[in-house]
């Protein structure tokens, strides 16, 4: 077995301290290291100073739960994030809402499914910006407030970068109208939500005269966008 490197570590937020020893045990067993947080505050503070490669985040925590830690978290990280639930109709719910998770899995779970769930979400929010054996199409300079296709700056506005630097972020996400209006409208002034449709046909548009055409940015009915990276 290869040996594991700090980009294949995997933060378990869990106060069990059972369940976050087995959890532990099975991921070295498939070559992750793991650090282990028992509270939500905890989690905050470790996650502020060093990004894991994914948080593995019990929904129920003492202080301060996994909703509120995944809201917070999504402030200032994009690290994906699998929530645990013991309750099966929690999952439902927690799909309904846009609580910044990639994935969910209920309690008693099988580790064989737990790992082949993590071992997708990091293909997939590690993978999503490249074609196989091409070079990324798709590049973010913050510096410049601008993102490149295939080296080429796309003519976009303030608004346009953040939205689709978000979209970006997270592969595969499905963000909701208020969120993405709430992150682009840094004002945080009174806009239709509908106003992120005209802000995706536009940035469509840009994207196919760049000659990105192919770049995926699905519309997910009545709820928002996600991005679906590069066919």
């Amino acid at each position: 077995m290869n040996r594991p490197t700090r980009e294949r570590t995997v933060l378990i937020v869990e106060d069990d301290a059972k369940i976050a020893d087995m959890l532990a045990n099975y991921l070295h067993m498939h070559g992750f290291l793991t650090e282990l947080c028992v509270d939500g505050l905890d989690a905050l503070r470790r996650l502020r100073s060093s990004e894991p490669a994914l948080v593995l985040l019990d929904l129920m925590l003492p202080g301060l739960d996994g909703l509120a830690v995944c809201n917070a978290l999504r402030e200032f990280s994009s690290v994906p994030v699998i929530m645990v639930t013991a309750r099966v109709d929690e999952v439902d719910r927690l799909l309904g809402l846009d609580t910044g998770a990639d994935d969910y899995i209920c309690k008693p779970f099988s580790p064989r499914e737990l790992v082949a769930r993590i071992r997708a979400l990091l293909r997939r929010s590690e993978g999503a910006l490249t074609r196989a054996g091409q070079p990324v199409a798709l590049t973010v300079n913050d510096g410049r407030q601008q993102i490149e296709w295939r080296g080429q700056p796309l003519p976009l506005t303030p608004v346009e970068f953040r939205l689709l630097r978000l979209l970006l972020s997270r592969p595969g996400h499905i963000f909701v109208r208020s969120r993405l209006l709430d992150s682009v409208h840094e004002d945080q002034r009174d806009v239709s939500d509908r106003a992120i449709d005209s802000h995706i046909k536009n940035l469509r548009r840009k994207l196919e005269q760049a000659g990105a055409g192919d770049v995926g940015i699905s519309s997910v009915y009545g709820v928002g966008y996600r991005f679906d990276g590069v066919a």
